[in-house]
């Protein structure tokens, strides 16, 4: 079960950050071209520090909470997101506080903002919030966004640009 929620929490988390700026597509990203039909999805990740880590997502970053529930077969979870959208994140804690995978450096969740108001905004409530930026792994992130840790230490981009496929 831990290698199972291991692999789908590596894999939400490439799904979200494997579109680069750079990223070329040849079809609109919501055209259905492979008969998936699927409405919604959730990146779900474990965590033993789940009121710090939804301080931080919530506080720091500015989601919204959109659901929660505890006590759950010894599992609390919180869901977060950005409203009336069809993706949101979702943090567990098992009662047992159990040994968890370790995020890489270049596990990455990716902010695109469509001005650089509102990306100055983001980068200043995270400083408010006392969260000081960390250097990208990777060094396309230089210079055009910044990157944060959370509790858990699974790294948050916030980048300065709109994402274009």
């Amino acid at each position: 079960m831990k290698h199972f929620l291991a692999t789908a929490v590596l894999t939400g988390l490439f799904v979200v950050t494997a579109c680069q700026n750079q990223t070329k597509t040849t079809v609109p990203m919501n055209e259905n071209t492979n008969g998936f039909s699927a409405v919604q999805f959730r990146i779900a990740r474990p965590t033993n520090n789940l009121k710090a880590v939804v301080t931080f997502y919530k506080e720091a970053l500015g989601l919204k909470e959109l659901g929660s529930f505890s006590g759950h077969d010894g599992y609390d979870g919180v869901m977060l997101g950005l409203p009336g959208e069809q993706y949101h994140l979702e943090f567990t804690q098992h009662n047992s506080q159990t040994a968890l995978p370790e995020p890489t450096r270049e596990n990455l969740l990716v902010f695109y903002f469509d001005s650089p108001e509102k990306y100055h905004q983001a980068v200043q409530r995270m400083t408010d919030s006392g969260i000081t930026p960390v250097a990208p792994e990777n060094p396309y992130w230089n210079g055009k966004s910044e990157t944060y840790e959370d509790p858990d230490k699974w790294r948050v981009v916030l980048f300065n640009g709109i994402y274009k496929p």
